[in-house]
This record gives C-alpha cells, sequence and structure tokens, in this order.
C-alpha cells in the first residue's frame, strides 16, 4: 500500500476567494488620469548633467495620490548629486501645476542604475 493522491482529486477554493481571485484589480480613472499629467508635467525637469528629464532617466519611482496630499517618490542619478536641492524644488513646482493640493517629493536611498532608463555605456 503506499500514499498517493488521485490526480483527479482537486482542492476547490473557498467561494470568497474565487471571487477575489477572478475580480479585477480596481483602477480609478481619474487617479490613472493624474499620475499620466503628473509624469508629463515632471518632464519639463531636466537633470543638468545628463540633459535627459527625470521620467526618461526613470527617477520617478512612486506617486501616490490622497485628497489632502500628492507625494511623488524619487531618486537621484548619484547620492551626492550637486543639482539635488534644484531638481527636488523643480519636481515640487511641477506637479504644483497639475494637482491642486500639498505637494510632497521624498528623496528615497535606493541607487540608480542606468539600465533602468535604457542606458548602456
Amino acid at each position: 500500500m503506499t500514499d498517493q493522491i488521485s490526480s483527479d482529486t482537486a482542492i476547490a477554493p473557498e467561494p470568497a476567494q474565487a471571487e477575489q481571485a477572478a475580480a479585477p484589480l480596481a483602477i480609478d480613472p481619474q487617479a490613472r488620469a493624474t499620475e499620466l499629467a503628473i509624469l508629463d508635467a515632471l518632464r519639463a525637469v531636466v537633470d543638468p548633467e545628463i540633459g535627459m528629464n527625470v521620467v526618461e532617466l526613470a527617477l520617478i519611482k512612486q506617486i501616490i495620490q490622497s485628497p489632502q496630499q500628492t507625494e511623488v517618490k524619487m531618486i537621484l542619478t548619484t547620492p551626492f548629486c550637486p543639482y539635488a536641492g534644484s531638481m527636488i524644488q523643480q519636481v515640487k513646482e511641477q506637479v504644483e501645476t497639475v494637482v491642486e493640493n500639498d505637494v510632497k517629493v521624498t528623496l528615497l536611498a535606493e541607487r540608480w542604475d542606468p539600465r533602468d532608463a535604457g542606458l548602456v555605456w
């Protein structure tokens, strides 16, 4: 006698789990439109050393929207970027042209990889 599980025996998921798995992710079209407008506005912020904008360089990592505040999480091309203050201020100003609530720019400690922007030297 061996311990085998028949291949025709399947464990059915709970009904609530099956409905949850089948439901598509809810995407707010207005929030997505605002996010795309923010990214479009951020194309005006150019890294002066590289000559490419922060969107092309993949420096914008996340945009978090709430009724009270819009937060942009970004990185820099180098930890000691001499233009950091200027670029952060420009990002804030560009986002403010799109949204009417407070704007916060958070600088992440993540290292930039040129391959994220499709750059190979």
